[in-house]
């Protein structure tokens, strides 16, 4: 099942109560991805990087049979660079640089060995280049799935608005469920973004889990309970990356389907945070992801006897 992923290559530079470090690839494509990569192949990326984006970070992408031929390289301009800190809960944190760079004027470039992908993983980038690449595909996906920010909420929303009714699933976190609809309540907010579009809503928690909406249907997946994170940057779309993933992997776009696709999203997500950046997820192994998932079965598995 063929699987195109959009969205940033880019160094960060992050600074948690565990340490710091200096530019290390990042990027929302980047951890899309790699994700994706342990359940399809390949996963085709469309994206933008400067010449400063060494061939040794491409390669490793090509390893885990990532196409990069959707990626622009603007040899004489910079990468998109982030640079954060991390408070002690690591659920706040504190932006320190942003440097758009070529992503200040990215126009994505859709390869003809990438037309009739049957999945496409929007990362979060500004909404009308999101829209453009839906618009340069010759046929549309058989499931399309968006991620988008506050940031775009508060500068681009007629723009965010016209391209979320053109996907089937969003995911956005609480924060900005509630900015987008304005209602306080998850349940009532999942209501109004469905109304805008999409058939599924993905309300991301953090460390309390994520929900799962479609028509009446509510699912809940909790968190795994860890007992270190040093990095949680990257976890949202490390789990849109093992959602999107699965899902292209079984070809079942049903909510059922769906609902495992939320297990598997949130035990990639687990691996993510370990390690400072991309590095837990370079190598994992089947065994670790299947154990992992079945940590997350035993978590909410309980039995009870109805009177």
């Amino acid at each position: 099942m063929s699987l195109t992923v959009v969205g940033s290559m880019a160094f960060d530079a992050l600074e948690t109560p565990f340490g710091k470090t200096d530019k290390i690839v990042g990027g929302a494509a980047t951890y899309i991805s790699l994700a994706a990569s342990y359940f399809v192949k390949p996963v085709n990326v469309v994206s933008v990087v400067g010449g400063d984006f060494e061939q040794g970070h491409i390669q490793l992408m090509h390893q885990r049979h990532i196409s990069t031929e959707g990626v622009q390289v603007k040899e004489d301009e910079k990468s998109f660079f982030w640079s954060g800190r991390y408070f002690n809960d690591m659920n706040s944190r504190e932006t320190l640089v942003t440097e758009l760079n070529v992503l200040g004027d990215f126009d994505p470039v859709i390869p003809d060995s990438y037309q009739g992908c049957e999945f496409l993983m929007l990362g979060n980038l500004a909404p009308q280049v999101q829209r453009t690449v839906m618009e340069r595909l010759h046929e549309r996906p058989k499931l399309v799935v968006m991620d988008t920010m506050n940031f775009w909420m508060d500068i681009a929303l007629d723009a965010l608005k016209e391209t979320i009714a053109l996907v089937d699933v969003l995911s956005i976190n609480d924060e900005e469920a509630r900015q987008l609809s304005g209602e306080y309540s998850l349940a009532k907010a999942a209501k109004v973004i469905m109304a805008m579009g999409p058939r599924f809503l993905i309300i991301k928690k953090g460390e309390h889990g994520a929900l799962l909406f479609n028509e009446e249907k509510v699912f809940f997946a909790p968190a795994l309970p860890l007992e270190e994170v040093f990095d949680p940057t990257g976890a949202g779309d490390t789990f849109a990356g093992g959602f999107i993933g699965y899902i292209a992997s079984t070809g079942d776009t049903s909510f059922e389907n769906m609902k495992r696709a939320v297990i598997y999203g949130s035990a990639m997500a687990s691996f993510c945070v370990e390690k400072f950046g991309t590095e837990r997820l370079k190598n994992l192994s089947q065994h670790e992801i299947e154990d992992r998932v079945q940590r997350f079965v035993r978590l909410v598995a309980f039995d009870t006897v109805l009177q």
